[in-house]
């Protein structure tokens, strides 16, 4: 069985350095003519994969916007899921789920278990009930070749009050979970099947990034103000493993599917000047 970290290295490799975010919030909807509801809500979203599926690495489709319409938005989910996986795109679902117990076994069962219907490559997990407290979707994901990318240093703003704090080691809650996840990849090749989500637009941080042998999601390139130039300076040596991530400078192209393939082409070429 081939790992998670093996097939996005392949399809970095193959396809070049860029994830694009399925994000149909009420604003985007509107500004490609569409009502906000789940005519809309199906009409955008298989858009996007019939433009992109075949051509980019990964999509990362926002389950809150699917979730939003209930159980008619989550069958669209599972169709979009479905149909990327099967144009040759990796599926991040991005639900940033956390929880303990049986509650996360749960999650990871329905996300990373191939018998359900919501089954992706990876999805996004957040460590603040602690990283241990994720032990079953990491171990989902191991018997099963799935991926999961957890939180790490968020750019938004209320981010570093809780990931910069040092503890009594000290070192950042931010660097212990860096820490943590690179013991969890170490030893793997070409890349670990754990990694990191690092916004595009923290700057430097002085956060060692250096032994995760991960993939770094960076999201917040294009519209949230993030450019591939920043990477170098937030990522130093570990650039070759970022995985960048736009959405809306991509999205906002649509609904016409040669123009989203269009930005999408653009934002791929200027990630592989810089990543390579």
């Amino acid at each position: 069985m081939e790992t998670f970290g093996s097939r996005l290295h392949r399809a970095t490799r193959a396809r070049g350095p860029l994830c694009v975010g399925i994000d149909p919030h009420a604003a985007l909807l509107a500004r490609w003519g569409l009502s906000d509801d789940v005519a809309g809500l199906e009409r955008f979203a298989h858009t996007v994969v019939e433009a992109l599926a075949d051509r980019v690495a990964v999509l990362k489709p926002q389950s809150a916007f699917f979730e939003r319409f209930g159980s008619r938005g989550i069958a669209v989910l599972e169709s979009i899921i479905r149909q990327s996986r099967q144009a040759g795109a990796l599926v991040l679902l991005d639900v940033k789920r956390g929880d303990i117990g049986s509650t996360m076994a749960a999650y990871a069962s329905a996300y990373l278990d191939p018998e359900s219907s919501l089954c992706a490559d990876a999805i996004t997990v957040s460590p603040y009930l602690g990283v241990g407290s994720l032990r079953p979707a990491f171990d989902m994901a191991a018997a099963h070749g799935g991926g999961v990318f957890v939180l790490a240093l968020t750019s938004n703003p209320e981010g570093p009050a809780v990931q910069h704090a040092v503890g009594a080691g000290g070192r950042t809650v931010a660097q212990a979970v860096i820490d943590e996840i690179s013991q969890l990849n170490a030893g793997a090749d070409p890349l670990g099947s754990v990694g990191l989500v690092v916004g595009a637009t923290i700057g430097e941080t002085g956060h060692d990034l250096s032994k995760v042998n991960g993939a770094l999601l960076a999201p917040g390139l294009g519209a949230q103000g993030g450019s591939p130039s920043d990477l170098r300076g937030i990522f130093g040596e570990s650039l070759r493993n970022v995985l960048p991530s736009y959405s809306r400078e991509v999205l906002e192209a649509g609904p016409d599917v040669t123009s989203l393939r269009s930005a999408a082409d653009r934002a791929a070429a200027a990630c592989r000047a810089v990543i390579g």
